[in-house]
């Protein structure tokens, strides 16, 4: 519709509800004149694949770990895209995860 968008929750306490997003009243107060404009209040984003972010380099980065890394290097290479600890947002159903280490390689 012209003025909603309806939406269904993927995951979370509400997960498989779905919910309406109405388009809101924008009006900017640092402009010399006044007007008004109807906005959603969504923000665009992508994702990928860890293994296609190898040699990316991005200024924010969200890691989904609900399911666990499942190759050697993979938590790594997700945790590195990013140059500051405070740009890195890490998504895990228990606040932990698992990283798979060969015994090998600490030795």
């Amino acid at each position: 519709m012209p003025n909603l968008i309806e939406a269904t929750i993927i995951n979370g306490k509400y997960a498989g509800e779905n919910v309406c997003i109405p388009r809101i009243p924008m009006i900017p107060t640092d402009l010399p004149f006044e007007f008004k404009r109807l906005q959603f209040p969504v923000r665009l984003a992508f994702a990928m694949t860890i293994n296609k972010s190898q040699g990316q380099s991005l200024s924010v980065c969200g890691i989904n770990l609900e399911n666990h890394c499942f190759s050697h290097g993979q938590l790594y290479v997700a945790c590195s895209r990013v140059g500051k600890p405070s740009a890195l947002f890490v998504l895990t159903s228990d606040q932990k995860t698992k990283n798979v280490v060969y015994q090998r390689a600490l030795e």
